[in-house]
């Protein structure tokens, strides 16, 4: 028997959809026959509809609110208003109903009702969002000022703050546990709003578990509704946080489990708790690898931008944090070693370079040696060949160099062997033989050389 009146209540958010639709195509009919000054007959049909489906509605939202383990305080006002819909439904009925009999129903206007009866649909349905979402879910994504003008309960987020030197003397409860459920919890298990009668807000609260106990069983995450319940699937009704809210990430997940594994520590480092450094290495700091330099430059000016772009040079920001610039002469092949100093007024924020298909020479390495800030140089599809690379030595930020379709010769080979920061050079079909590449002694350069081979697949010996 307990398991049909679950199986009834969870009908529930299937059903309440019914009266809410046709309570409002009664309303919008309506409406539209008072417009058009023509009465609809089957008005009142349709709100006779609302009314029978709000009373299914009604029921198993209670055998729902019976089987799920609800408090009364957070389903009372969506229970009476519920009802109060039903009644209202059956009352519109009987106020547009030909055949009512109900003489005080024809002294109150029906436009009065209509309205009355969209704030009661209204709130009804608010009332059922916030029991699903909570209170604050319409405005969860407001940040927190404008959420704590409104009246709503805020909670700041806090970052879990480690990295590789110090992650074994963080606290595996403050720093690391009480931020994840602070951010994913504690919105809906905290003293102003306590969903299942738990908190989440304290150790000893935790410890206490709500209305169905415990939700923490000491060396068992699988068994700890704490943790399983973060991973069950998104649609299954016991999944928490619920859906619309803000989801752990698996990493984090992960932790929860690892620390009820461990016992649930309240106290101490990670280090006292044994736990692995890969299950914190998620939440070190990343370190960013940009092409372009880590300092700080001044901006370039606008009218020399103007000016180089007027000559058919592109050149765009590389990034809104940073007033570097790459700059291309993709759109200007007869670009040649002469024309190299319109870019000086740039000469400080140019940090991508691309010379590929124009018509520049060796001549061109010393010229590009004003350039103090250049991380990336492409020269692909130039007739160079080395000559004079080694004027390059002296760009202490260049990373990357693209001589692929060029005339590189590998007697220079060598001489890119004493760049302070050269990581990658591409040298397809450029006139290196392969046993030269052997010549390049710094083993902290890449070559990329090309010819790569794709491993066959399967599909490929099929006939069509």
């Amino acid at each position: 028997m307990e398991v049909i009146k679950q199986l009834i209540g969870r009908l529930h958010p299937l059903i309440v959809h019914l009266p809410i639709g046709f309570i409002t195509l009664g309303l919008l009919v309506q409406w539209y026959a008072l417009k058009r000054q023509q009465y609809a007959p089957v008005v009142p049909l349709i709100f006779l509809w609302g009314g029978f489906s709000a009373v299914l509605a009604c029921i198993t939202g209670y055998l729902q609110y019976l089987g799920e383990g609800y408090s009364f305080e957070t389903v009372k006002w969506h229970l009476w208003l519920g009802i109060a819909t039903a009644l209202f439904s059956f009352i519109m009925f009987a106020k547009l109903s030909k055949t009512s009999t109900i003489r005080f129903l024809h002294k109150v206007p029906t436009a009065l009702l209509s309205v009355l009866f969209f704030v009661l649909i209204s709130f009804t349905g608010h009332e059922g969002g916030n029991i699903t979402h909570g209170d604050d879910y319409l405005v969860e994504p407001l940040p927190n000022s404008v959420k704590s003008a409104l009246g709503f309960e805020t909670f700041e987020e806090k970052e879990i703050v480690l990295n590789d030197t110090n992650w074994e003397d963080a606290l595996i409860y403050e720093d690391v546990i009480k931020p994840i459920l602070n951010n994913k919890c504690v919105s809906c298990h905290n003293p102003k709003k306590t969903k299942g009668a738990l908190l989440l807000h304290t150790p000893e609260d935790i410890q206490e578990g709500g209305e169905n106990g415990a939700v923490i069983l000491q060396g068992n995450a699988e068994k700890s509704e704490l943790f399983s319940r973060m991973t069950l699937p998104m649609d299954d009704d016991d999944h928490m946080p619920p859906e619309g809210k803000t989801q752990p990430t698996k990493e984090e997940i992960k932790l929860v489990g690892a620390w009820i594994d461990a016992g649930h520590p309240f106290n101490g480092t990670i280090k006292t708790t044994g736990l692995p450094k890969e299950l914190f290495a998620a939440f070190f700091p990343r370190k960013v690898e940009n092409d372009y330099p880590d300092m700080e430059i001044t901006e370039a000016s606008q009218d020399s931008i103007l000016t180089i772009e007027k000559a058919g040079i592109h050149v765009d920001l590389i990034s809104k944090e940073s007033n570097f610039l790459s700059v291309s002469a993709i759109n200007k092949p007869t670009f040649g070693d002469d024309d190299f100093e319109i870019l000086l007024p740039l000469k400080t924020q140019i940090a991508r370079l691309d010379l590929g298909g124009t018509q520049v020479t060796d001549i061109i390495f010393e010229k590009l040696g004003q350039l103090p800030n250049l991380t990336i140089l492409k020269l692909d599809h130039t007739s160079i060949t080395g000559r004079q690379i080694k004027s390059l030595t002296i760009l202490e930020h260049l990373k990357s160099i693209n001589l692929t379709h060029t005339d590189f010769e590998g007697d220079y080979l060598s001489d890119l062997s004493d760049f302070q920061s050269l990581e990658k050079i591409y040298l397809f079909q450029s006139k290196v033989a392969a046993k030269e590449i052997q010549t390049l002694t710094n083993e902290a350069i890449q070559i990329d050389y090309g010819n790569y081979e794709l491993p066959p697949l399967a599909s490929d010996s099929i006939v069509y």
